[in-house]
């Protein structure tokens, strides 16, 4: 019952509610990243959603377009601009995803959800993450977000799968306020963001 209908309509109704009293900083934040991003404030991609289907997820721009000579993207760390970390610490590059999942596309807790070029390297109990709508937030973030192994991070999206109720829907949620707040698991160890995932 919880997991067929009453979580959408939570979803729905704290991302509505949600990005209203956010709004005054999700103003703020798009022109500060329209000058720091050359007239781009998001970011869009497409993401495998529920049973792989693709959606386009909305976040801020954290990242410019810096190229070497050659042409190719600088690295992370060397593209990731000032208001961009701190709006990636902060996690408030997550507010345009409210969006998402006013749309239907996403929930408030879930698998985050992942880049489409990663389908194929599932093996069937990492692909078991898409049996539910992806998440702003879910059971890996509060338990190490970037700072856990690819196959710890799987184990985590799965048993969340297996677990959905309300009661850890909130556990999840509140937990994902104390992380916030304490910045904790922004980064893996050594980079600006989370390595890719090759399959192993």
């Amino acid at each position: 019952m919880y997991k067929k209908y009453i979580k959408r309509i939570i979803d729905f109704s704290l991302s509505l509610l949600g990005f209203i009293c956010l709004l005054p900083i999700f103003l703020v934040i798009t022109i500060f990243l329209f000058f720091a991003n050359q007239g781009k404030p998001f970011f869009v991609q497409k993401r495998p959603g529920k049973n792989g289907e693709i959606f386009k997820i909305v976040k801020f721009k954290t990242m410019n377009d810096r190229k070497d000579k050659q042409g190719k993207l600088l690295p992370d760390a060397d593209r990731l601009t000032k208001i961009g970390a701190f709006v990636r610490k902060t996690s408030l590059d997550e507010i345009p995803q409210l969006i998402n999942v006013i749309k239907g596309d996403m929930s408030l807790i879930g698998p985050r959800p992942l880049l489409v070029h990663y389908l194929h390297l599932y093996s069937d109990f990492q692909n078991r993450r898409h049996e539910v709508k992806p998440g702003i937030t879910g059971w890996a973030q509060v338990n190490g977000r970037n700072a856990i192994s690819w196959d710890k991070k799987f184990e985590l999206d799965v048993w969340y799968v297996d677990n959905i109720s309300f009661k850890l829907d909130m556990k999840i949620l509140f937990m994902t306020v104390k992380k916030v707040i304490i910045s904790e698991g922004i980064n893996a160890a050594d980079a600006a963001t989370i390595e890719p995932f090759n399959g192993e």
